[in-house]
């Protein structure tokens, strides 16, 4: 009796034979399945809505653990705590932002160049070039004292700017980001010129209660009101705990299609550290800092 598994037959010429012919029947088998199932969808469109609805697929997102922390709609202990936490200046007095954006120490052409590029996403920004004898708690003393609420501190690694340093202020927090897949407005193909208008913010997926308060972080750089008119739109995205974000334009067609066109920069941040207070790497409270013996598991989030 010939062998019906291909890996019981020794002639390889004949083994792969078998293993076309089996391949092909498989491929024409599910060939015939789809083209049943789409007759009996056209009939009846009902079985196409449930088995839309049921075909879900896996992915480390949906599959992640669970999580204790996670911020359900209507969770009075998280909306109690947003009243008197530290960006309740900005939400509930209604406190403009206003930024000052640093770099670290002798800084490279390289990070003063993406430096100029950060300053651009939010509206009342400015770049500070730092002078070699100012340390960072010397920094955050002086934009107390000239009424900015955040300080960017962008540090660099081999003179390419690898990490972002946020500091709320006056009373912090402090969060540390790792930053990475920098792509600055000349290397985006397409690209659009940015407008002065402040622009729309969306963020997305912080899920948390670590995730909530960096969206809260993130909120309080941009403007209360944006304008409309500008088209302008910045958007930070998490997913599985890294950050992406992008800035578009949109235009509205017929009123049922709308067109994007990239703005820039784009970049990727992965959060290290979350601080209380200003920055104070020896004395300071770490509400939470990544450690490798937190990742346990690949679909273990924190944001």
């Amino acid at each position: 009796m010939p062998a019906t598994d291909p890996n019981d037959i020794k002639n390889k010429m004949k083994r792969s034979d078998v293993v076309n012919r089996l391949k092909a029947e498989k491929a024409r088998a599910k060939l015939k399945r789809r083209q049943r199932i789409a007759k009996e969808e056209e009939e009846n469109p009902a079985l196409k809505e449930e088995r839309l609805k049921e075909n879900v697929p896996k992915t480390l997102e949906n599959m992640r653990e669970m999580d204790e922390t996670v911020v359900g709609e209507n969770d009075e202990e998280v909306f109690e705590e947003e009243e008197t936490d530290e960006f309740k200046q900005y939400f509930a007095d209604g406190v403009q932002p206003k930024i000052m954006v640093t770099t670290s120490k002798r800084a490279s052409a390289n990070v003063y160049e993406f430096a100029e590029e950060f300053v651009s996403i939010f509206p009342d920004a400015e770049l500070i070039k730092r002078g070699s004898q100012f340390e960072i708690k010397r920094i955050v003393e002086l934009a107390i004292k000239r009424n900015y609420t955040d300080i960017a501190v962008i540090n660099e690694d081999k003179k390419q700017p690898n990490a972002i340093t946020l500091i709320h202020l006056p009373h912090g927090p402090t969060a540390h980001f790792k930053l990475s897949s920098i792509r600055l407005n000349k290397d985006i193909r397409g690209h659009g010129k940015v407008g002065p208008q402040k622009p729309e913010l969306i963020l997305n997926n912080f899920t948390t209660r670590l995730g909530h308060t960096i969206g809260r972080f993130f909120a309080a750089l941009f403007p209360h009101v944006p304008e409309f008119q500008g088209r302008q739109v910045a958007t930070f995205h998490n997913q599985r705990d890294f950050i992406f974000f992008r800035r578009h334009r949109y235009i509205f067609k017929n009123g049922e299609r709308c067109d994007l066109q990239e703005l820039g920069p784009r970049f990727t941040l992965k959060l290290r550290w979350l601080q209380k207070g200003t920055f104070d790497t020896r004395f300071g409270e770490y509400e939470w800092m990544h450690k490798p013996e937190l990742d346990t598991s690949r679909r273990r989030f924190f944001l």
